[in-house]
């Protein structure tokens, strides 16, 4: 299949600003899909609110456009009611990490056989630029004008302390280990889940004098630390991801019981 084939072209013109990351995903993911052979046909995809929970709506398949903060209630309900169907949201760290917080931690402990993708940029980009449960700390947003007196979410050490099968961390930066990350994703069962730090020069970059998306990729180069070589420099236990820097890498790769397995809807090999 042409990569230009998995686009709805009747939703065209997209809602994305100029710099987004959402493009580079939306590449990086069409690819690992493509790349695999899966049916655009036999794959539903699920998201909440948000500018990178919009993705589905631009793909060429069945798509679910959810409440804040639903989509993997809604994607459980549909996997478990056709469990034949690869299940796929999109999804961002406000509709994940906030108002979708239980729902995202309660998918990982049941190990619901989906991949979730969500795409981090720091903020609310979509209402206006406010502080979001990832927003690193002291950093500026219409609600934080100081500087962020919080200390973030990690969503990947959340997703792997709850239970998921496979989870990663990217940013827009590391294209060919996030196509990698997302094809390894793609063919696990059970609950698999893909963060991937990506640039708002809208939003995010222009409060933080990285107005330029090309600024935002630097800070991601700079700042990103394997996450197999934090472990091994970490000193007392510093959190890695609070002091400025993001850690990348793969995190966990399991293979437990997926819920669909366990209630015997799904049956794997």
């Amino acid at each position: 299949m042409e990569l230009f084939d998995f686009y709805r072209k009747d939703r065209w013109p997209h809602v994305f600003c100029p710099g987004c990351g959402n493009g580079t995903v939306m590449n990086c993911f069409y690819r690992a899909f493509n790349d695999l052979g899966l049916s655009l046909n036999r794959t539903a995809f699920v998201g909440g609110i948000g500018c990178s929970s919009r993705i589905p709506l631009y793909i060429n398949s069945d798509a679910l456009h959810t409440t804040h903060g639903r989509a993997i209630a809604f994607a459980t309900g549909l996997k478990l009611a056709s469990p034949e169907l690869k299940v796929v949201v999109f999804t961002g760290d406000g509709d994940l990490g906030a108002i979708g917080g239980n729902h995202f931690i309660h998918g990982c402990r049941r190990n619901l056989d989906m991949t979730v993708i969500c795409i981090n940029n720091n903020i609310y980009g979509m209402t206006g630029g406010q502080a979001s449960v990832t927003t690193p700390h002291d950093f500026l947003s219409t609600t934080t004008p100081s500087g962020n007196k919080e200390y973030p979410f990690d969503l990947a050490e959340i997703a792997v302390a709850a239970g998921a099968n496979y989870v990663a961390r990217w940013t827009t930066r590391h294209v060919h280990e996030l196509t990698k990350s997302i094809k390894t994703a793609l063919q696990k069962k059970g609950f698999a889940f893909v963060e991937i730090v990506s640039q708002c020069p809208t939003n995010f970059g222009r409060r933080n004098k990285m107005t330029d998306p090309t600024q935002l990729l630097d800070w991601f180069k700079e700042s990103s630390v394997r996450r197999d070589k934090a472990r091994a420099t970490a000193v007392d236990h510093v959190d890695l991801n609070i002091a400025g820097q993001i850690t990348v890498g793969e995190f966990v790769d399991r293979n437990r019981e997926s819920y669909g397995e366990l209630i015997g809807v799904v049956k794997h090999g």
